[in-house]
């Protein structure tokens, strides 16, 4: 069940600064400032355009098209499986969560229930990922107040998330770790995951969660400036449809997770009467900065805590659904070994008899670091997807922008815009 997350009260400004233009009269002395994208906070992707009044900001309108990639129009020409390496560049901070978001929805089209190892793995490391995004926005969020430190807490332990997606990937930054049906490959020696994985979470984690509350939980720097800055309401929340830690913040009680359940994260996900891991879905209610910085910092505590729940009890069996011989590459004893699984492993790589998908259209999400990522797919049947497009948290979230911002003033833009955490590739596509 959620529960309430219980900051110091807001200070100073009404969680309602909207409307700023209609209750403060032009004097004509306003001027027009473009924030971004050459700014460290923007890192050369976003560009605001600001009209202040003064140190005001009186009109703020965000600008994007700086990383646009053409991202969607090209899973035309990719099949299910070389998508992956697509969709992981548009969260690069988290790009695993991508890669299992987008084959839940892939399966969902070819009607596939992957075998229980494989899903226990995949919750493990998409919940490495939304502490891995996580970390990142805590450490840089603390770094543009001016808290070097609090950046160089949160980006430690990252190093060791990546090692862990070298280990079972081979790649360490975009590991493009799911396939259809199952997993790229195996664990390379599951003892070995699992230590790693513990000593991350008990050592690593724990310690980084620990240095970045003492130093910045109750700072009077850093409450000062992210308490009462860049509030919303929970209505407002609803109204301009965000999700994740920004709607949680404002007190919406929602969470794919729990309302859509998926993985391990529902009843008999091993078809066997398992129960769906425990977790709770931390909510505050100010809906500002600084209760968006405690959200987070409450669901890395839970993702661990999911983790530990999962880590010693790793089912045994394949990762990959071999009962249609249509989706998933065979067993390479099977390659090596057979006619029929040589020519199964050729259709499948090389050929474009080896996809069969119905001619149908789904949308699947699941809940990510920022909230919400869902692919909506429309199949015609080929080895290809006919057309795909992405719902991705950061393009929704980024729209509420002139709402947190109109109204403050314009030191406040750099807290405002770093609790938001907007991934630039997931704005452009």
């Amino acid at each position: 069940m959620p529960f309430t997350l219980k900051p110091a009260e807001a200070l100073g400004v009404d969680a309602d600064t909207t409307g700023y233009l209609d209750q403060h009269v032009d004097t004509g002395d306003r001027w027009v400032l473009n924030f971004g994208p050459q700014h460290p906070a923007t890192h050369t992707t976003l560009r605001l355009v600001l009209e202040l009044d003064g140190e005001r900001i009186a009109r703020c309108t965000p600008h994007i098209g700086y990383l646009h990639s053409g991202f969607e129009k090209l899973a035309e020409v990719l099949d299910y499986n070389q998508y992956v390496t697509i969709v992981s560049r548009m969260n690069y901070l988290s790009p695993v969560s991508n890669d299992i978001a987008w084959h839940g929805a892939v399966e969902t089209l070819f009607g596939i229930d992957i075998t229980p190892r494989c899903k226990v793995l995949r919750t493990i490391m998409a919940e490495i990922g939304r502490i891995q995004d996580h970390l990142l926005n805590i450490g840089a969020a603390a770094l543009d107040l001016g808290a070097f430190t609090g950046f160089l807490y949160g980006f430690n332990p990252r190093e060791k998330i990546y090692d862990l997606c070298d280990y079972i990937s081979g790649q360490r930054f975009h590991p493009d770790w799911t396939r259809v049906g199952g997993l790229m490959k195996d664990l390379p020696d599951e003892e070995v995951f699992k230590r790693m994985v513990k000593d991350f979470i008990r050592r690593d984690l724990a310690g980084a969660i620990k240095d970045i509350e003492t130093l910045l939980n109750r700072n009077r720097i850093f409450m000062d400036r992210t308490q009462g800055i860049g509030a919303m309401t929970k209505q407002q929340a609803i109204d301009w449809s965000v999700s994740g830690p920004l709607a949680r913040s404002a007190g919406v009680r929602r969470d794919v997770r729990k309302d859509a359940p998926y993985l391990c994260y529902k009843d008999n996900w091993d078809g066997d009467g398992a129960e769906a891991v425990k977790f709770k879905v931390p909510i505050a209610h100010e809906g500002d900065v600084y209760c968006r910085f405690l959200v987070r910092i409450e669901e890395v505590k839970q993702s661990a805590a999911i983790i530990e729940q999962l880590i010693d009890d790793i089912p045994q069996g394949p990762v990959d659904v071999f009962a249609d011989s249509k989706v998933t590459k065979p067993r390479k004893e099977d390659v090596y070994g057979s006619i029929e699984g040589l020519i199964q492993h050729f259709e499948i790589i090389m050929s474009n008899r080896g996809w069969e998908p119905p001619t149908a259209e789904v949308y699947d999400c699941q809940e990510t670091a920022n909230g919400e990522l869902g692919y909506y797919i429309v199949s015609d049947g080929g080895p290809r997807p006919w057309r795909v497009k992405t719902r991705p948290p950061s393009f929704i979230n980024y729209q509420i922008m002139p709402l947190l911002t109109e109204g403050h003033m314009l030191a406040d833009i750099v807290a405002i815009l770093g609790s938001l955490n907007i991934v630039a590739a997931e704005l452009d596509r």
